[in-house]
């Protein structure tokens, strides 16, 4: 007897919004919890090839925890492809003026690379306060687990 493989639909998932909170919670694992409902995986219909997964609201980046001496070790680099245009920031500088870009970031680098990936990443929306603009959708709080 041969069993049969379930493959998603685009037009056949349900999408849900959820809310994470960032405080006190370490960069890196949070960007992998987010990257895993981002993209669907910790549901039982994932396709690699199709985007399965929710939309997540993320509140209080700012508050977001780095291990060690992360403040003042870790950098960011962007180039602008002129001579001498390499900006240099700090976490801490990012953690402090540009706390949405940092999670942002970290999330980034934990998606596929491709159009799949720049669909899935635009159901990411980052705020660095309690607030968000998303009430009207009605998210649903989700417990962090790793």
């Amino acid at each position: 007897m041969q069993r049969q493989t379930t493959i998603a639909k685009a037009q056949n998932i349900e999408r849900k919004w959820y809310v994470v909170d960032a405080t006190n919670q370490p960069l890196g694992r949070l960007a992998s919890f987010i990257a895993k409902h981002l993209t669907g995986k910790n549901k039982a219909i994932y396709t690699p090839n199709v985007d399965c997964g929710d939309y997540i609201i993320v509140i209080n980046a700012d508050k977001v925890s780095l291990s060690g001496d992360a403040d003042h070790k870790k950098n960011y680099y962007n180039v602008s492809q002129y001579l001498g245009g390499l900006r240099t920031r700090s976490s801490g500088v990012m953690r402090r003026e540009y706390p949405e870009e940092m999670v942002e970031r970290a999330v980034w680098g934990m998606l596929p690379k491709g159009r799949l990936g720049r669909q899935i990443y635009k159901k990411l929306h980052v705020y660095a306060g309690p607030e968000h603009l998303n009430e009207a959708q009605n998210p649903e709080p989700l417990e962090i687990k790793y």
